[in-house]
């Protein structure tokens, strides 16, 4: 039997040795049927007439969309909408969310807009180091950036599990997106990430929500334009409106797409894939390890082993939080003592990674397969193998047994294997 994952923009292909058993396959449920296009445009449309009906005529309007670390279909979700605000006489701007991440390339907004947004409207990145502090919520400086103070603000994301939030999307673009230094290292540093109410799938008492739903008011973030994709990257849900309320409907049918249960937990080896963009560089990549480790109730049993298919074309990443999190595993290596510093002095924005891949490996074997520059990976203390074959191998001797319990997860960030009785 064939088992097939994501692999940048291809596919990877692999069967198990004998005398390994069949693995159990996570495969979202897409009974749901996709939106019709037309259907799309015309809701959006209705939006835009909305906003302009409500729009005080003396506020610019930016339009806040996602870095190309997320697979966001923001030219489908912007230009219906743009295309009817255009005809006002308020000035339009684009702003890429990109937080801590390296700016977007030119050849990147293009991608994420179109030809027509990239080209007929003022597009930029978000600057970090620009940002104004606007009051604190629980203690953590509210920054912004200051061009967006007294505009009227659209963002357009995606709505899926995400490790600190529970699920992504609703004012998280801009709070954090759009956010400065500070902001990000405190929401994404130990003290938050330490707090029992901070993980994979959970709002209801989540420290990391509450300050984004807090910050958000205070920023003055009026509408998002969120939605809901299946595995074949298709729209399943869409709403727009306050932020908050776009949040809360769109979970509740997330959750219904995305907590799979799974039977035969706990497994032995999780297979946990990733595909474009998100495995372009270990940061992002990492994070399907982590929301097998760490979610909730974990599918995989305790010294289980967690196999990355990955290219990782970008090695660690780019950007300044991605060169940050790769200091601390050089510095550290994802061991207690990266724990313990964290904990005692803080992290630098971006670190939180370090820190949270070190949480996993206190627990769980990582293997990295694939990796078109496999030799920075040792140093991180990540092991690493050219293909599964090897890879499997490398489990096979962690476990001490050839026939471990396999569980394969094509869509790691999005799915997640519950196991059953606990949904």
């Amino acid at each position: 039997m064939h088992y097939t994952l994501p692999f940048g923009d291809d596919e990877l292909k692999f069967s198990l040795p004998a005398p390994w058993p069949p693995a159990d396959v996570v495969e979202g449920r897409q009974e749901v049927e996709p939106l019709e296009a037309g259907e799309i445009e015309r809701r959006l449309t209705d939006f835009a007439r909305h906003i302009v009906s409500h729009h005080d005529p003396d506020r610019s309007i930016w339009a806040i969309f996602t870095d190309v670390t997320r697979a966001s279909p923001d030219q489908t979700l912007l230009e219906p909408v743009i295309r009817i605000l255009e005809q006002t006489d308020v000035p339009i701007k684009l702003m890429c969310a990109v937080g801590m991440h390296r700016p977007s390339t030119r050849a990147e907004k293009q991608a994420k807009l179109g030809p027509w947004l990239s080209n007929s409207f003022e597009v930029i990145d978000h600057d970090p180091a620009t940002v104004v502090e606007l009051t604190t919520v629980d203690g953590v400086p509210v920054e912004i950036n200051p061009l967006l103070l007294d505009a009227t603000l659209i963002s357009v994301g995606v709505v899926e599990p995400h490790q600190y939030a529970g699920y992504s999307g609703g004012t998280k673009t801009v709070v954090i997106g759009c956010g400065g230094p500070t902001t990000i290292a405190r929401t994404h540093g130990p003290e938050f990430l330490n707090r029992p109410g901070t993980r994979l799938g959970n709002i209801e008492g989540n420290p990391f929500q509450r300050f984004l739903r807090a910050a958000g008011q205070h920023v003055g973030h009026e509408y998002a334009i969120n939605v809901v994709m299946n595995a074949s990257q298709e729209i399943v849900h869409l709403d727009m409106g306050s932020p908050d309320h776009v949040h809360d409907t769109l979970v509740s049918q997330a959750r219904q797409l995305y907590e799979i249960p799974v039977h035969r937990a706990p497994y032995d080896v999780v297979v946990a894939g990733v595909g474009a963009p998100k495995d372009a560089n270990l940061y992002q990549a990492s994070r399907a390890a982590t929301y097998i480790a760490l979610s909730a109730q974990p599918a995989i049993r305790q010294g289980g082993v967690i196999i990355l298919p990955a290219p990782l074309p970008e090695d660690g990443g780019q950007g300044t939080g991605e060169r940050n999190t790769m200091d601390a595993l050089r510095r550290f290596g994802p061991t207690p003592a990266l724990i313990d510093h964290m904990l005692q002095h803080g992290c630098r924005p971006g670190e939180q990674r370090a820190f949270i891949i070190a949480q996993m490996m206190q627990a769980y074997r990582l293997i990295v397969v694939g990796a078109q520059h496999p030799d920075f990976l040792p140093p991180l203390g990540i092991a690493q193998a050219r293909d599964m074959p090897a890879a499997l191998g490398m489990a096979e001797a962690i476990l001490g047994t050839k026939t471990p319990r396999m569980l394969v997860v094509p869509h790691a960030l999005k799915f997640m294997p519950v196991p059953a009785g606990n949904r």
